[in-house]
């Protein structure tokens, strides 16, 4: 094949590279075998990984081509490469969680969602590059090279998960697993051009995933198309007793209606605190995309969410607080192996009292409650995903017209941590570029457990937009 060709073919969506692979129009070692060839050629560039894991890749597709051939077909997943972040615990494999400290950490286990796609045939080509310990917004990782943007590498994509998303977007793998705590999903999917789900809280096992803030972490995928993300949430998504969070909920089949489009759901638009301080481009696209699904039958109100910037406020307070329960130890014995900016906020979380994290996890449950009541009047909200575009990699503060500035890690995930601290399920999903060629993000919040909405939504918007499908210049 040539260039152009082995390009579109790593660019396949998870859904038709599935069908190819079922159907034994293409064989499970070709696409790892190009896969592979592209993270060789485009990662020095990118620093997406932190893992190659090429040779089990070539094995386990080996395996899959043989299982495929004797009539062993799994499902959709069988043989599609995919991309791990370096926080799941991985069987042989070492789980650095982005740091110097579990630099030679090798699991002897897999965590329950890489079990999953494991046992439906998906194989992993490697570990992707994140944040330290997830504990940030743009995954400059000072260990293992900084992140890159494929749309500009000059630029950040985002955090904590940005080896994922930067994975995804340049067609090194099929899609990739992320973590959220504070928007480390849906930030770099905006921030990359893609679709990330984090899903309800308990919704995916966190069992075998190294913590950031226990009470606000969450796991999901991070895909190129809407489908592709509800074929990996139905893989990962279930009970798992391991989880003492797990929900035991039914998991309803995501791609059932996906296809229902938006007439007659009610879109809300919050009008408080989503739409202060945001880039004109940012809401200019988020406000193009509310009309073009109002246009398509959603019936389209602002309301009110004034509890927004309270929930902000709690949960920052909550991930300060679990995120230095967790280091506590290492902060005594090995604090130079930290990255000073990671160690700095773990010790913000130092000087909290038991006190202010007991008055957070109060606001927490009245403030679950009024979100709750608020969805009576609508099925989904809209808001933006990040308040800016991908901000540069030596770019530290946002100002703003108004004279404020804000750090980049508060101005890209001011507007996701809210749902980290509810619990409630999100989604990014493109919806615009800049005139420079950015992507931006739509973020689409559903009720508890009603991941299948908003997919719905996410898709009704997808099909609608013409730049869906856009690749980025350095893939």
């Amino acid at each position: 094949m040539g260039q152009a060709a082995d390009r579109d073919l790593a660019y396949l969506s998870i859904e038709a590279l599935g069908e190819r692979l079922r159907r034994r129009e293409l064989s499970p070692v070709e696409i790892t075998r190009l896969y592979l060839d592209r993270i060789a050629a485009l990662d020095p560039t990118l620093h997406a990984f932190i893992t190659v894991t090429g040779a089990q890749a070539l094995a386990d597709a080996a395996t899959a081509e043989r299982e495929i051939a004797a009539d062993q077909y799994r499902g959709p997943l069988h043989g599609v490469p995919l991309a791990i972040k370096d926080l799941f615990y991985t069987a042989g494999v070492r789980t650095t969680a982005g740091s110097r400290i579990l630099a030679d950490f090798v699991p002897t286990e897999d965590a329950t969602v890489v079990a999953r796609l494991r046992a439906a045939g998906a194989l992993s080509v490697g570990k992707t590059n994140m944040e330290e310990f997830a504990y940030g917004a743009t995954s400059l990782n000072p260990h293992y090279g900084e992140c890159r943007n494929p749309w500009d590498p000059e630029r950040i994509a985002g955090g904590s998960s940005g080896g994922s998303a930067a994975a995804v977007a340049a067609a090194l793998c099929a899609g990739a697993l992320g973590s959220d705590s504070g928007g480390s999903i849906r930030q770099p999917a905006a921030l990359c051009g893609l679709v990330g789900l984090k899903p309800t809280y308990g919704r995916v096992s966190k069992h075998g995933v190294v913590p950031l803030s226990w009470s606000q972490d969450h796991v999901g995928p991070m895909t190129r198309t809407v489908r592709d993300a509800a074929l990996l949430l139905q893989a990962l998504a279930g009970h798992d007793p391991r989880d003492p969070a797990s929900s035991a909920a039914p998991v309803p089949a995501y791609l059932d209606g996906i296809e229902a489009g938006v007439a007659g759901l009610r879109l809300g638009l919050p009008r408080d605190f989503f739409f202060e301080r945001v880039d004109p481009a940012t809401e200019a696209a988020v406000r193009g995309a509310a009309a073009t699904l109002a246009g398509l039958g959603g019936r389209l109100d602002d309301v009110p969410l004034p509890q927004a910037a309270a929930a902000f406020a709690a949960g920052a307070a909550i991930l300060f607080a679990e995120a230095t329960s967790y280091h506590e130890r290492w902060l005594r014995t090995r604090p130079g192996d930290y990255d000073p900016a990671v160690r700095a906020r773990l010790e913000v979380g130092s000087a909290l009292l038991a006190t202010d994290y007991l008055k957070a996890q109060r606001a927490r449950r009245l403030l679950v409650e009024q979100t709750v009541r608020l969805f009576d009047g609508v099925d989904v909200l809209l808001t933006p995903t990040a308040a800016v575009p991908a901000p540069r990699r030596d770019e530290h503060l946002i100002r703003w017209p108004d004279g404020t500035e804000e750090d980049v890690r508060g101005a890209t995930l001011r507007f996701t941590r809210v749902f980290n601290l509810l619990g409630f399920p999100a989604v990014s999903v493109p919806c615009g570029m800049t005139t420079s060629g950015l992507p931006l993000g739509l973020q689409i919040v559903g009720r508890p457990f009603a991941e299948a909405t908003v997919l719905r939504v996410a898709r009704a918007l997808e099909l609608a937009q013409p730049w869906a499908g856009r690749r980025p210049p350095l893939s």
